[in-house]
C-alpha cells in the first residue's frame, strides 16, 4: 500500500476534481458576492409578501440562493477536508459560515410570516398563482412546525446565534482532525513512530497482541489527556440541543430530532429495547472471541483482530473497485455504469495524507455530482467502506437526476439503507465466490464484526445519546465522570461480562464525532435492518423488490422516510425488521461457532 507524505504525491486519478464546482477561487468569490446580494434582495420581501405572486417570487429566489450557497459551502468544506491544516481553506470555510449567518438573518422573517397566515389565505395564494404548485407541498409541510416557530424577533436572534451554537461541534472537529497527535508505537525496525489513524486501523487487527495493546494505548492517549476539554465541548453540544428544544416547545430533544422525518419516538425506543431483548447472540460472540483467541482475559484491543489466523487480504484500490462492480451487478447495468463513472470522472478522493479529514463520507452537490472522501488502506475494511460510500453516492446521483431541487436531498434516516444494501450484496458475493475454507471463515467473521459495528455499536451510541440528553433535561450535571460512568455501563451491557476493562474503555465517548450530530447514529441500525430485508429479496431474484428499491433511490425526499421504506416492503413502525436482523445475526454467530 502506498504511503504519502503530502497530497501532491497522490496520483491525480485518485483525487477528486473540485473544479467541477468552481473552475477556481475567483469563481467562488463571484458566487459569494452574488449570494450576498441575493440575501439583501430576499430581505426586501420582509413585510411585502401579500399575494400569491410575491410569495412565489420570494420562494423562487430563495431556491436560487440555496443552489448557489450549497455549491459555495461544499467547495470550501471539501478543500478543508483535503487538509484541515490549510489556513487558506479554513478562511474560505469561515467566510462561508459567516455568509450562512447573513442568509439566515435575511430570511428569518419568513417562517413566522408563513405560519401567521390563515390556512384559507394560503390556499387562496396557491390557487391564484399556479406556479406555487411547485412549492405547495413544502409550504403545507411547514405548517407542521407552527407550534415550534418563534416570533420574528426571536427567530432573528436565534439566527444570529447560529455560529455560536455550532461552536462545540466545530471545536471538537478541530481537536479531532487538526490538533490531536497520537502517542508513539514501535516501528518496523524497533524505532518509535507516531501513530496515525490509518496505522491504528491496521495495528488494532494485528495478530501480535502486544502491538494491539501498544496501538490501543497510544490511540487513546490524547483523548484521555484532553478528557476535560472534550467533555466540555460535548456537554455544551448536548445542552445546546436541549435548550433549543425547550425554546421551540418540543417535549424533548429526541422528539425535536425526530420531528422532521415524522418518526415517532417509539421507533427509536423500540430499536433500543428490541436490541436489548435480543442481545444474547452478541454476548455469545464475545465468548467465542475469547475462546478462539485462547485468552485468559479478553480486552477491548482484542475485539477487532480477525479470529481466523493466517488470513490477511491485501486488496488494492483498483481490485476493490472491480470487486465492487461485480458484487453490485444484481442492482443492474445502469447502477454499475454509474459506479464506473464515479471513478473515471474523479468523484472520489482516495488516499490518506497528512492533515486530511479522517473517516469517509459522501457529499451530494445538487447540479454538480456526488463527492466521496476515503482514506483507503488496501484492505477488506477499505473495500467495505468504498462499497458503503458509493451506495450513498449513487443514491445522491439518482435522487438529483430524478427529483427537482426541492425534493432531491434525501433524509439521513433513509441514507444508510442504500449504503448497507451494498455491503450485504458485497459479503454475499465474496462468500459465494471464495472456495478457500479459511478465507470463507475470515469473511464470515468480518461480516459478523461489520454487523456488530453497524448495528449493535450504533444502538449503544444511540442509547448513550438518549441517556445523556435526558440527564441534561433533568438539570443533572454532564462532565467527565458522568460520561465515563454512562458509557462504561452501556459497554458492559452490550458486550457482556467476558471482558476485562482497561482504563481507556470508559473514555470511548470522547472520540465519537457523531455525538455532535444529535440522534443521528440510530439511523445506521434502522438502515441496516431495512437493508437486510431488501438485499435478501434482491438476491433471491425478487424483481418487484429490485424495482421498488431502485425507485426508492430515485425518490429523494418526495415522501416521509418511513413511507418511502414502506413502499419497498419495510415497515419500521413494527419490531419485525429489527427482530429479523437480530435473528440473522444469531444465525451467523451460530454458524461461525461451529467452524
Amino acid at each position: 500500500m502506498p504511503t504519502y507524505t503530502s497530497r501532491n504525491e497522490v496520483p491525480v486519478q485518485e483525487k477528486w476534481n473540485l473544479s467541477d464546482i468552481y473552475a477556481d477561487v475567483s469563481k467562488w468569490e463571484e458566487d459569494y458576492q452574488l449570494i450576498e446580494q441575493m440575501a439583501k434582495e430576499l430581505k426586501k420581501f420582509d413585510g411585502e409578501i401579500n399575494d400569491g405572486n410575491s410569495l412565489y417570487l420570494y420562494l423562487k429566489q430563495g431556491e436560487e440562493l440555496s443552489f448557489h450557497f450549497n455549491k459555495l459551502y461544499a467547495y470550501a468544506m471539501l478543500q478543508v477536508d483535503e487538509n484541515t491544516r490549510a489556513t487558506a481553506a479554513q478562511a474560505l470555510q469561515d467566510r462561508a459560515k459567516q455568509l450562512s449567518v447573513k442568509v439566515s438573518a435575511a430570511t428569518s422573517f419568513f417562517m413566522p410570516y408563513l405560519l401567521s397566515l390563515d390556512e384559507e389565505i394560503l390556499k387562496g395564494y396557491i390557487k391564484a398563482e399556479e406556479k406555487l404548485a411547485y412549492f405547495a407541498e413544502d409550504l403545507w409541510e411547514s405548517f407542521r412546525y407552527k407550534t415550534h416557530v418563534l416570533s420574528k424577533e426571536q427567530e432573528e436572534l436565534l439566527s444570529q446565534l447560529g455560529e455560536a451554537l455550532s461552536a462545540p461541534s466545530n471545536t471538537f472537529g478541530m481537536i479531532n482532525n487538526a490538533d490531536i497527535r497520537f502517542g508513539e508505537v514501535t516501528g518496523e525496525y524497533g524505532e518509535p513512530v507516531e501513530l496515525t489513524r490509518g496505522m491504528y486501523a491496521k495495528l488494532i487487527e494485528d495478530e501480535d497482541r502486544e502491538k494491539r495493546r501498544e496501538a490501543y494505548k497510544a490511540y487513546y492517549q490524547p483523548y484521555v489527556q484532553l478528557k476535560n476539554s472534550i467533555a466540555s465541548t460535548l456537554s455544551a453540544a448536548i445542552k445546546n440541543n436541549v435548550t433549543i428544544a425547550k425554546i421551540r416547545h418540543y417535549p424533548s430533544a429526541l422528539e425535536k430530532a425526530l420531528f422532521g422525518d415524522k418518526v415517532p419516538k417509539e421507533v427509536y425506543e423500540n430499536l433500543i429495547q428490541t436490541t436489548r431483548n435480543n442481545i444474547a447472540p452478541l454476548h455469545q460472540y464475545t465468548r467465542i472471541r475469547k475462546e478462539k483467541l485462547n485468552l485468559d482475559e479478553l480486552r477491548q484491543y482484542d475485539m477487532s483482530v480477525p479470529l481466523v489466523s493466517g488470513v490477511k487480504q491485501v486488496i488494492s484500490y483498483e481490485e476493490a473497485y472491480e470487486t465492487m462492480c461485480k458484487a453490485l451487478a444484481p442492482l443492474g447495468e445502469d447502477y454499475v455504469g454509474i459506479l464506473k463513472e464515479f471513478k473515471d470522472a474523479r468523484y472520489i478522493d482516495v488516499r490518506e495524507t497528512p492533515g486530511k479529514r479522517s473517516g469517509a463520507y459522501n457529499l451530494g452537490v445538487y447540479g454538480v455530482h456526488p463527492f466521496i472522501l476515503l482514506n483507503h488502506q488496501d484492505d477488506l475494511d477499505s473495500l467495505f467502506t468504498l462499497v458503503h460510500e458509493c451506495g450513498h453516492g449513487v443514491h445522491s446521483r439518482l435522487s438529483s437526476a430524478h427529483q427537482p431541487q426541492i425534493t432531491a436531498r434525501y433524509s439521513i434516516f433513509v441514507a444508510e439503507v442504500a449504503s448497507t444494501v451494498n455491503e450485504v450484496l458485497l459479503i454475499n458475493y465474496l462468500l459465494k465466490n471464495e472456495k478457500d475454507a479459511d478465507v470463507r471463515s475470515h469473511l464470515l467473521n468480518h461480516f459478523i464484526d461489520q454487523f456488530k459495528g453497524t448495528f449493535f455499536t450504533q444502538v449503544m451510541f444511540a442509547e448513550f445519546e438518549m441517556k445523556t440528553h435526558e440527564m441534561a433535561e433533568k438539570g443533572q450535571p454532564l462532565n467527565v465522570e458522568v460520561f465515563n460512568q454512562t458509557y462504561e455501563q452501556l459497554f458492559r451491557d452490550y458486550n457482556g461480562d467476558e471482558m476485562v476493562f482497561d482504563e481507556e474503555v470508559k473514555y470511548g465517548w470522547s472520540r465519537i464525532p457523531h455525538f455532535y450530530r444529535p440522534f443521528y447514529v440510530y439511523k445506521y441500525a434502522t438502515g441496516f435492518a431495512s437493508a437486510i430485508h431488501l438485499a435478501t429479496n434482491i438476491l433471491e431474484g425478487d424483481k418487484e423488490t429490485l424495482h421498488s428499491y431502485l425507485e426508492f433511490l430515485k425518490s429523494g425526499s418526495s415522501d416521509y422516510p418511513l413511507e418511502l421504506l414502506k413502499k419497498t416492503g419495510v415497515d419500521l413502525t413494527t419490531p419485525y425488521p429489527i427482530e429479523n436482523s437480530l435473528k440473522r445475526f444469531g444465525e451467523l454467530v451460530e454458524e461461525f461457532s461451529n467452524i
